[in-house]
Parts: C-alpha cells; sequence; structure tokens
C-alpha cells in the first residue's frame, strides 16, 4: 500500500483486483516512473526475494505497485498490505492463505481451520503448519506462470515470532514463487546465504532517492513553477525524498499565488509539516473528522456517520479525496478507505488538551454499526479494543440459536472465544449454554461438560420457568454429550427428558433432541420410532418456518429412509432440504448443507454412479471442513470405498489416512471415528489377501460393537455392526469356511429383515447367491434373486455390484425371464449388450460404457432425454453428455443414425 510519497493525487487508473482485501493501491496521477530500479527488480525475478528497505516516504509502495504493472506476461502478482494487527503471526498466515486461495481456490482449507482453532494461551506450531502449507503450495503452483507476492510495509508487523516464519518461508520457497517486501526496517532473517546464492535483490535508501532530473519531473507535473536558487534550494534540502517534495506541493497548492512555503529541518519533517500546514489548515469539522476517524482500521461514509453521530462523512470523504489528504482506497468502487499508516499514527498520537470524544466511545459506536451490520467478528473487535470484554461477550451471547444449532458452524463461535477473557464465557447462562454446544458440537465432550456443569451456580433460578428452562437445556446438552460417548441409555433419558421440559420456543435444543433420539433409533434397529421422531421434527422445524432446522430434518430423514433401504425417496428427501437452503447467502457455510452434500453423494454412490457421487462427496467435505463438522467422515470413508471399488487402494487409503490426520488435528475423540475407519481399512485389506491383518481387526471390533454388552454404534455409521457380519462372512468365504459364511450371510440377512434394512439384506443375499452359484445350487440362487429384487424395490443398486461383474450372464437372462420391475431394468441397463447368440459383439468403433448402452437402447426405443433421465435416476446433463460421447464413438450427429450405426454393429437387436 503506498505510503506518503505515493499519495498526493486520488485520480485511479484501473486497477485490476481479486478481493478488496488484497487491493494494490494504484499508482497517483504524477507519478515519476522509475524504469531504472524496475529493470534492476526485473534482474531479481530468478531467485527468492527482493527486499525494498528504506525510510517512510522513499516511495517504496510506488515503486512497489510500478513494479507489479511491469511484470511480465506470464507473472501473476498478490499484494498483501500489512497493518500493526498482523504482528499477530496467526492472523498475518490467514490473510496470506486468504490471498493465496483467490488465486488457487481450495489451496489450505483444513490449513486454515486448524490455525483459526488455535488457541492464544497455547503454543502453536507455526513453521509446522506452514511446512504442511508450503508442501500443498507447491503442488499448485506452475513454474511457467509465476506468482509474486508482495508484502507491503512489513515493519508495521514485524516482530521476532513473525520475522522466524518469514525466514522458514523464505528458506522453503517452492519453485515458481517470488517474495517482495517493502519496510522501512530490515527485517531480521539471515540473508547472507540468499546474498551469497544470488537470490537476493536489495533496494535500499540511496537506491530511492529522486534524482535531481526525477525530481523536476514531479514538480512541473503537479504545476509547481519552481526556477532557479529556489528550486536548487528545495533539491539540495530534499535530497530526493520523495515524500518531502509531495508535501511541499500540498502546502503550496494552499499557499497566495507567487509564495512558497519553506522547506523546514529534516528532523521530524513529515510530522511538523502533516500537523502545521495539512491538518491544522483544515476547517474544525475536518479536523474533528479526522480525529474521530482515526481509531477505524477501515471506514466507509456509513461508519464514519455512525461514530461521529453525524450524517456528513460521505461530503468529508469527498473532500479527502480531492484534497490529497492521505486516504487509500480498498476497493475500485471507492467505497471503502483507511488512512495511510503514517497519517493515522499521527493522528491518534495527536497530544489533545481536550480530546473531541473518548476513543472509547468511538469504538463502542463502531461496534454497534458493525453488529447491525452482521459484521460480528468487526464489532466484537472494536468492542475489546474499546476495553469493554463484557460487550463483545454479549454481542456472543445474542447469537441467535438458529444460526448456532442450525448453521453449526462452531468454527466460527470457537474462534471469537478466542479472543474473550475465559471469565466471561461462564458468566451467563446463555453464554454457558452457547459455549458448551459449540464444544459438543466441536466433540471437545470433557470441556462441554465442564461448562455445562458451571450452570448450577445460577440456580435457583429468578422464576419457575425459568428453571425448569435452564434445568432442560442442561438435560438436552448432557444428552449430546453422552451420545458422543456411546452411552445410549444417559442419552436417550436426557434428551427425553429435555424434550418433556423444554420450552416449544428453544426450536434449536428440541431438534437437536429429537435428531440424536432419531440416530439412536437406528442404532437399536427401531427404524419406526425413528421415522416417528423425523416426522415431528419437521413438523416442528416447519411450525417456525426455520429453513437450516427444515433441512436438518430432511437430513435425518434421508438417514432413516436410506437405512430402511428407500434410496430414491431419500434422494428426493435430501434434494427437498438442499432446495430449502437454496435462497440463504451462497457465501456463507453451513453445516447441514455440507451434510445434505455429502448424504446425496453417498445415495448417488448406492444407485451406482460413481462419478456424480465424487463430485457431490468432494463439495460436502469442503464445506464441513470450513464449518469443522464431524460429518466428513462419511466423506472420507465413501471415497475410500469408490477407490477401493476401482482398483485403486493406494488412493483409498490415502483418503482414509486424511480423514485420520484431520481428526486428530481437531482433537477428536477416537470413539467417533476409529471404528468406522477401521472397517473401512478392513474392506480394503480383503481383496488385497492381507486375511491375518483384517481377521485381526474385525474381531477387535466385533469384540468391541457385538453381542450382548456392545458398544453404541458411532453416529455417522449407525448400522456399523451389521456390516461388521457381512465383512466377516467375507473373510470366511476367502479363507474357504464356506458353512460358515453361508450360516453368517443367512443369520444377517434375517437380522437385516427384522431391523427393516433392506439394503444390508440384499447385500448379504446377493453375496449367498454368488456362493450358490459358485457352488452349482442354481435353484437356491434363482429363488433368492427373486427376494432380493423385492428387497431392493427402493432403489439400492450398488449390492448386486458384484454380481453385476462376477455373473453378467446368468443375471440377464434371471432378469429377463422375471417380471419387469424397476430396479431390474436398471440392473439390465448396467449389464453390456449381447447379439442374440449371447456372444459379446465386436465392435470397429469407440467400445461404449455400460452406461451409455443404457442411454442408447432408450434413444433406440424414442424416448426423450427427460424420459431417460427419468428412467435411469440420472440428470438431465449427464444425459445430455452421454448422447454426445455416443455419437462421437459411433462417428454420426444424429440419434437416429446412431440407431442405425449400432444395430449395424450389433450393439442394438
Amino acid at each position: 500500500m503506498p505510503d506518503l510519497s505515493s499519495s498526493t493525487s486520488f485520480a485511479y487508473p484501473a486497477v485490476t483486483t481479486v478481493d478488496g482485501r488484497f487491493f494494490r493501491p494504484p499508482l497517483p496521477a504524477g507519478h515519476v516512473p522509475r524504469p531504472g530500479l524496475c529493470a534492476r527488480l526485473s534482474a531479481g525475478l530468478h531467485g527468492r526475494l527482493l527486499l525494498v528497505c528504506a525510510p517512510a516516504g522513499f516511495g517504496k509502495s510506488s515503486l512497489a505497485s510500478e513494479f507489479c504493472q511491469q511484470l511480465p506476461a506470464q507473472w501473476r502478482s498478490l499484494w498483501l498490505g500489512l497493518s500493526r494487527r498482523d504482528s499477530d503471526p496467526g492472523r498475518f498466515l490467514e490473510r496470506l492463505l486468504g490471498g493465496l486461495q483467490q488465486i488457487f481456490p481450495g489451496l489450505g482449507d483444513e490449513a486454515l481451520g486448524l490455525l483459526r482453532m488455535r488457541q492464544r494461551h497455547q503454543p502453536f506450531a507455526f513453521e509446522e503448519w506452514l511446512d504442511g502449507l508450503l508442501d500443498e503450495l507447491a503442488g499448485r503452483l506452475d513454474p511457467a506462470a509465476p506468482l509474486l507476492l508482495v508484502l507491503d510495509d512489513y515493519h508495521l508487523a514485524q516482530g521476532a515470532v513473525l520475522d522466524r516464519c518469514l525466514q522458514f518461508f523464505l528458506n522453503h520457497l517452492p519453485a515458481g514463487l517470488l517474495l517482495l517486501v517493502t519496510s522501512r526496517q530490515r527485517p531480521d532473517w539471515h540473508l547472507a546465504r540468499l546474498r551469497l546464492s544470488q537470490q537476493l535483490l536489495e533496494l535500499q535508501e540511496q537506491d530511492l532517492r529522486l534524482t535531481a532530473e526525477e525530481s523536476v519531473e514531479l514538480l512541473v507535473s503537479q504545476g509547481a513553477d519552481l526556477r532557479g536558487e529556489a528550486l536548487q534550494a528545495l533539491l539540495q534540502r530534499s535530497e530526493g525524498w520523495v515524500a518531502g517534495l509531495r508535501l511541499w506541493l500540498l502546502a503550496a497548492a494552499q499557499e497566495p499565488a507567487g509564495l512558497a512555503p519553506a522547506v523546514h529541518g529534516a528532523d521530524g519533517l513529515i510530522r511538523d509539516y502533516l500537523l502545521e500546514e495539512v491538518i491544522e489548515r483544515q476547517s474544525s469539522e475536518v479536523q474533528a473528522f479526522l480525529y474521530d476517524t482515526a481509531c477505524l482500521d477501515r471506514f466507509c461514509a456509513e461508519l464514519c456517520d455512525a461514530v461521529r453521530d453525524s450524517h456528513d462523512s460521505a461530503a468529508i470523504l469527498r473532500h479527502l479525496q480531492a484534497h490529497q489528504v492521505f486516504l487509500v482506497p480498498l476497493d475500485e468502487q471507492g467505497q471503502w478507505f483507511r488512512y495511510h499508516h503514517l497519517f493515522s499514527d499521527l493522528l491518534r498520537a495527536r497530544p489533545l488538551e481536550a480530546p473531541l470524544q473518548p476513543p472509547a466511545r468511538l469504538h463502542l459506536r463502531a461496534c454497534r454499526w458493525f453488529s447491525g451490520q452482521g459484521l460480528l467478528d468487526e464489532a466484537i473487535d472494536q468492542a475489546l479494543r474499546a476495553g469493554q470484554p463484557d460487550v463483545a461477550a454479549s454481542l456472543v451471547q445474542n447469537l441467535s440459536e438458529a444460526q448456532l444449532l442450525g448453521e453449526q458452524n462452531v468454527a466460527m463461535l470457537l474462534r471469537w472465544k478466542m479472543d474473550l477473557p475465559e471469565s466471561l464465557l461462564s458468566s451467563t447462562p446463555r453464554l454457558i449454554v452457547l459455549y458448551a454446544w459449540a464444544l459438543a458440537l466441536a466433540c471437545q465432550l470433557d470441556a462441554a461438560e465442564e461448562l455445562a456443569s458451571q450452570l448450577a451456580r445460577f440456580l435457583p433460578a429468578p422464576s419457575p420457568r425459568a428453571q425448569r428452562s435452564m434445568l432442560a437445556q442442561w438435560l438436552a446438552l448432557s444428552g449430546v454429550i453422552a451420545r458422543g460417548r456411546g452411552d445410549i441409555g444417559t442419552a436417550e433419558r436426557y434428551c427425553g427428558e429435555a424434550l418433556t421440559s423444554m420450552p416449544q420456543e428453544r426450536t434449536g435444543q428440541r431438534q437437536m433432541c429429537l435428531s440424536t433420539l432419531a440416530n439412536l433409533a437406528v442404532v437399536r434397529g427401531d427404524l419406526w420410532r425413528a421415522r416417528g421422531l423425523n416426522r415431528e421434527a419437521l413438523e416442528l422445524a416447519q411450525r417456525v418456518g426455520n429453513p437450516l432446522f427444515e433441512a436438518l430434518a430432511h437430513y435425518d430423514r434421508a438417514r432413516v429412509l436410506q437405512a430402511r433401504g428407500e434410496v430414491l425417496r431419500a434422494l428426493d428427501e435430501v434434494r427437498h432440504g438442499l432446495e430449502r437452503l437454496r435462497d440463504l447467502p451462497a457465501q456463507r457455510l453451513y453445516a447441514v448443507r455440507a451434510r445434505l452434500t455429502l448424504y446425496e453423494g453417498f445415495l448417488l454412490a448406492l444407485r451406482l454412479q460413481p462419478d456424480a457421487a465424487r463430485v457431490r462427496l468432494q463439495a460436502g467435505i469442503a464445506e464441513a471442513r470450513a464449518c469443522r463438522d464431524l460429518s466428513l467422515l462419511t466423506g472420507y470413508y465413501l471415497l475410500a470405498g469408490l477407490a477401493g471399488r476401482e482398483g485403486h487402494y493406494a488412493e483409498a487409503f490415502a483418503q482414509l489416512a486424511e480423514a485420520e490426520r484431520l481428526m486428530h488435528v481437531w482433537d477428536v475423540p477416537p470413539v467417533y471415528y476409529l471404528a468406522m475407519l477401521t472397517l473401512a481399512k478392513c474392506e480394503l485389506w480383503l481383496p488385497q489377501g492381507q486375511l491375518e491383518l483384517a481377521g485381526l481387526w474385525l474381531t477387535r471390533l466385533a469384540e468391541t460393537y457385538c453381542g450382548e454388552q456392545a458398544a453404541s454404534a458411532p453416529e455417522f455409521h449407525p448400522q456399523l455392526p451389521l456390516h461388521l457380519e457381512l465383512q466377516q462372512a467375507a473373510l470366511e468365504r476367502i479363507q474357504g469356511q464356506l458353512p460358515a459364511a453361508e450360516r453368517r450371510l443367512r443369520a444377517l440377512s434375517q437380522q437385516a429383515q427384522a431391523r427393516g434394512g433392506q439394503i444390508m439384506r440384499v447385500s448379504a443375499e446377493v453375496r449367498l447367491i454368488l456362493q450358490w452359484l459358485r457352488a452349482g445350487q442354481l435353484r437356491e440362487a434363482q429363488q433368492h434373486l427373486a427376494l432380493c429384487l423385492e428387497a431392493a424395490a427402493g432403489g439400492a443398486l450398488l449390492p448386486f455390484q458384484e454380481l453385476l461383474e462376477q455373473q453378467p450372464q446368468w443375471l440377464r437372462e434371471q432378469l429377463l425371464g422375471a417380471p419387469a420391475c424397476a430396479v431390474g431394468e436398471a440392473l439390465l441397463a448396467l449389464l453390456p449388450a449381447q447379439e442374440e447368440d449371447g456372444a459379446v459383439p465386436a465392435m470397429t468403433a469407440e467400445a461404449l460404457s455400460s452406461r451409455e448402452l443404457a442411454v442408447l437402447k432408450l434413444i433406440a426405443q424414442g424416448c426423450s432425454n427427460q424420459e431417460i433421465s427419468d428412467r435411469l435416476f440420472i440428470s438431465l446433463h449427464t444425459v445430455k453428455t452421454h448422447a454426445r460421447h455416443i455419437n462421437s464413438k459411433l462417428g454420426v450427429e444424429r440419434r437416429t443414425q446412431a440407431v442405425a450405426r449400432a444395430k449395424a454393429l450389433g450393439l442394438l437387436r
């Protein structure tokens, strides 16, 4: 950002920027180009660091901005102007990563979440954090399109810890990245090695001084009419100091014609000139504006009006822009500004005998304005700067229940927690409840329980109603915490009692209790009770008209429908939930939207649509990570399963490793994720022949989660015991224990049927069919296939995948001879086409995939794209994509030509 040396004019040219926070201020009108210095900087583009270090007012920022504009075409630049607030290494690194994400979307999402969750009273391994980020960044950078990262005014943020961080950053700078730093003082970095290896180009004060010719050019460009001894005196006294010349020009413009102000001594020249010749020459109204708004890091006209309790701020801002009083624009629209750092420092440090308004009052007014705009981060910051942590706590306390329990973006709340004194967290029942919920949703169960226990200090409550409400809130919290620990009995008892005594207006907490009880009903296999709880939750959400709670209820209903095998209905529920969120701000993050997106991916996988499933799973994971929501476990689990079924085992294990690493980073108790991820590993070990390892862990999991004294299944895998039985049967089959495997599969089928779990029943029956076909027991296989088709009427196709791959001919014969049904038609569409004699036809054109063949068959039947979409349960866009691929592979242009060509090749009858 420009210093005083570049701030006498604001006739800005257009400047491209990716985000207002990373806006590169334009060069002022009358700027004197520095081609020689830019050429010297260009010579350092092959290195690691360009360092421009000089006292204030020597044009460091202007030079950096000019250099960015003259970069070679293949170069990109990112501008990061620093302030004193960036002296916190965590804040600096967060801003740095935010800028990099403008160029590399998705870069370091998990790293950003980790940084925001740090606690100031605890040490943080910044170098380790940077190491991981740099590794990820190295994979995204392209040396053919390098990036120049500009850190402007580094001296404002400089400190021992930040210096060490930047030293590490420099030492491990990946190829394709170059650092340009402007500063008033030399950073405390070890630069000798960089200088020796010619990786450093450094410009200092003597380099940045204007030459006599450049000084005259600056004066002439601004209309100064100075000759002879007066000109020589000015050039000699200014000694090429850009700020001195510009300040002289600003003062000279206010003098009567023909009179030029004298140039004061070098010591305190800027300070004296600003105070005596700039600030004090403004009207009293403008001076009051400057002093009243100096406390703001950034401001707009509306904010200034609120802080000053006036309505003339827009006019004064226009005056300041016209008279070049050191405003720095922060966006291209001219709405947000800040003062130049030096100018604001002078305003804030100005010794006034009687301050116009107490700073605390100004900060509190700014706090109220930010709060009214929904900018809670800045509102809380202003309250803390006013010395009013209780006001900051009150802002958090006013956070609506819908925001916390509906959005479930606990990362946001825990981040604010860092800036509040610990004593305030337990100062009111409201704060205790909010932060206890945030900790419980973040799986910090011990901390949540300890904080919730402090509600006892506020008992007895002022009224019987308040007493019942407080006790009900404690019960709800305790029930959710007990669920997290796997204590089903306590969780059911507490959540049930909370619903009985909870006031109706506590919608969010009632929703959490209903959701927890429904999940536990699925664990117990009581799907009808779960269905009733879902209905109650949806009716409650619709009654209050809260889209977040409605979406959460649709998500819970989808989970129960899927457990019952009703995949298509579950998919409808998910899409209804996403539809309810459509009108909410797209830029906001919602855990419930992440969960719905993830579950849509899961259901698409059950429909044997792996490509579409991956897209939704990856989108859901991204939002869940930003919200710090545990549902992303489902995403990683399913991505690993998809990769494993395709034989990509390294990718599958990498997905599981990333999930486990994230759980460690978030400090999530193993009870939430260990069994789920271990079961996924067992599913991958079995086809790889690692039977001993898989058997060992399947036995351990069965000892924990099966039997009379079994532990509760984890929240995001409530049917885990049934899946364990399925994998144990697979192990027995591979080991040649066929009778044992058959007994286990029969028992599993009966158990799943008794619990209403049709997908697990079909999975067990398909494994039995495969076993019977290998043994030549065709009659049993045929009878049970009919049962499978009936049980899979809800739309689950994934259980048939092994049958499709291993016994396609037998399956085709059975499906063609069976009564028509939707599942049978979908399975037939997934089978490869055959000629009359049953041989797979030779094809001279490029081979069509099974999905493309299915689409082609329906085209031959005269179906429209929409009808194909409905019958194959794929999107209209996907149908059109398949149709284009079919035409391309068959070498035709129209649908009728594709059908004729396919028949000629024997692909269609």
